[in-house]
């Protein structure tokens, strides 16, 4: 099937289409990931956004739903050098994409397009599957509305409070897209857990009378999630407060500082951080965004940093028992430094 990707810059891409015949059209990502690529395709905070994925065969075992980080594929389209047609196990990637109406191109050398992206920054982009219009393509990149201007979390996060109930803590968590294996992190220590959607009131979430909040990720720029942030600003300094990849975003504007897009940002699952005690981790991370940590204010400490680029990768307040941290310490799937650390320390702060 003939396949075309088009950029807002002019360029375009003809490849080999798999999945389903259509058109589909944001932000292109890449993400240096190895393994897991149904985990990062059903990621809720790649709502916008056209996958592409720098490890040149993907699709090799196949479909494993149950290793799915939300009921569906969250990423507009998907973006490879090659696909395996006949994975071990599992129906293939491409069969899933075509029973299910999403959009694939492969044939595309992904290491050049990976290497441009990091030169002149994330640019906005259009796949179409079936055709080859390489101008058409173009063009429809260029109408898609930057990311900063677009409503993403409505799409991902619940639409009623529910309840994954537990023996142990009561926490309220404002479920801004959440990946599935941070609730399966929490539930594993026992929480309680009380689901709210983006748009929760401060009162809404004092009705299950909670012992600490827990903001997750989520897609987009964080400047629009502005319910999470006076929820924030409610609780800190009531509860504990936690938060994970667009939840450290949150609280950084909470407390007042600034959050910037990155010119790239940072995905995949082989990213190195700095603990504030000097040692290392590699973490998962998917973001394009980050808190500006020299806006924090005093009260706040840098909990990570990122040893490629210096970014903040999470801070704390012990004073007002606020932690929060930028990649993902839940992992799914791998690498596993940080899961037991992040979330058995949290759930050890709630009283």
């Amino acid at each position: 099937m003939k396949a075309v990707l088009g950029l807002e810059n002019g360029e375009y891409i003809i490849g080999d289409g798999f999945g389903a015949e259509g058109t589909t059209a944001g932000e292109l990502v890449f993400t240096t990931q190895m393994g897991g690529y149904m985990e990062a395709l059903t990621d809720p905070s790649y709502a916008g956004q056209i996958l592409m994925f720098t490890y040149p065969l993907i699709g090799n075992y196949g479909v494993d739903e149950q290793n799915f980080q939300s009921p569906h594929v969250n990423a507009l389209g998907c973006v490879v050098n090659e696909i395996c047609q006949r994975p071990s196990s599992n129906r293939s990637l491409s069969s899933f994409f075509e029973e299910n109406n999403l959009f694939g191109i492969s044939g595309v050398d992904t290491r050049k397009l990976t290497i441009d992206t990091r030169v002149n920054g994330t640019l906005r982009a259009a796949l179409i599957t079936g055709d080859d219009n390489g101008e058409y393509a173009v063009e429809c990149a260029k109408k898609v509305k930057p990311i900063s201007e677009t409503d993403l979390l409505s799409q991902v996060s619940c639409k009623e409070p529910y309840r994954i109930p537990g023996k142990g803590k009561r926490i309220a968590v404002i479920d801004l897209g959440i990946k599935k294996n941070i609730a399966v992190s929490l539930r594993k220590r026992g929480a309680d857990l009380y689901m709210f959607p983006h748009n929760s009131s401060p009162s809404d979430i004092e009705a299950c009378e909670p012992e600490a909040i827990f903001i997750t990720n989520g897609p987009g720029d964080p400047v629009l999630a502005t319910d999470a942030v006076k929820c924030a600003k409610h609780f800190i300094g009531q509860m504990p407060v936690f938060g994970i990849c667009m939840g450290n975003q949150v609280l950084g504007r909470a407390f007042g500082a600034e959050t910037y897009k990155m010119k790239f940002g940072h995905r995949g699952s082989n990213q190195p951080v700095r603990h504030h005690d000097g040692s290392i981790y590699i973490t998962t991370q998917n973001h394009g965004f980050a808190v500006d940590g020299d806006t924090l204010p005093e009260d706040c400490e840098i909990y990570f940093s990122n040893v490629n680029d210096g970014s903040l990768e999470g801070f704390f307040s012990k004073d007002l028992d606020v932690y929060c941290v930028q990649f993902h310490p839940e992992a799914h799937g791998g690498p596993w430094d940080t899961e037991k650390t992040i979330f058995d320390f949290m759930y050890r702060r709630i009283p």
